[in-house]
């Protein structure tokens, strides 16, 4: 599939997780967000000397976090992403299409078992020579996505209308890729 090649060179490009951040918000009811990241995550991008690309990222689902232990726990059941059964999301993409400086990656996104087609806005922030002098390149993403999609329907009504949770789910995501050499 056709890329972004400014300033990416041909090879494999390996997310940085220490320098990379994958988190999500959604409505808390109905009147505030929670905010929430995983904290264990890989990904390569591998760019082809004609420039096309693929691209693939894995997460472990029992890295969530919202600061909150009850509520990380209760992510974790079945009610969600039912971590003993589906441990891992995972990301394959499908399709760039760039536009200037941003572009859009479309891909496969399945989490907790189900797969859905999925479009990220990303904004490439450029490349550098990095700490040890090996080329590194940033990326931001966004994209919004519906958890019902994904077979994640738990509902928690509220007595006076409206949900405890919303259905609408903003990922946000900062990433760094180092060149393997």
């Amino acid at each position: 599939m056709s890329a972004p090649s400014k300033g990416l060179s041909a090879g494999t490009w390996v997310i940085d997780p220490a320098h990379s951040s994958l988190q999500f918000a959604v409505r808390h009811l109905m009147v505030s967000k929670v905010r929430g990241r995983f904290t264990d995550f890989s990904g390569t991008l591998v760019v082809h000397p004609d420039g096309s690309a693929d691209a693939d990222a894995e997460i472990n689902v029992e890295s969530v976090t919202t600061d909150n232990p009850q509520r990380d726990a209760h992510l974790a059941t079945a009610d969600f992403f039912d971590v003993a059964e589906y441990p891992k999301a995972t990301f394959k993409a499908t399709g760039f299409k760039a536009l200037s400086n941003e572009f859009s990656l479309t891909g496969d996104f399945t989490i907790a078992g189900t797969t859905h087609p999925v479009t990220l806005d990303v904004e490439f922030l450029g490349t550098g020579p990095g700490m040890a002098d090996a080329p590194v390149a940033g990326f931001t993403a966004t994209a919004t996505i519906n958890r019902r999609d994904f077979g994640i329907t738990t509902d928690m009504p509220m007595a006076d209308g409206g949900a405890v949770i919303g259905d609408k789910i903003n990922l946000s995501l900062d990433v760094e890729v180092n060149l393997q050499s």
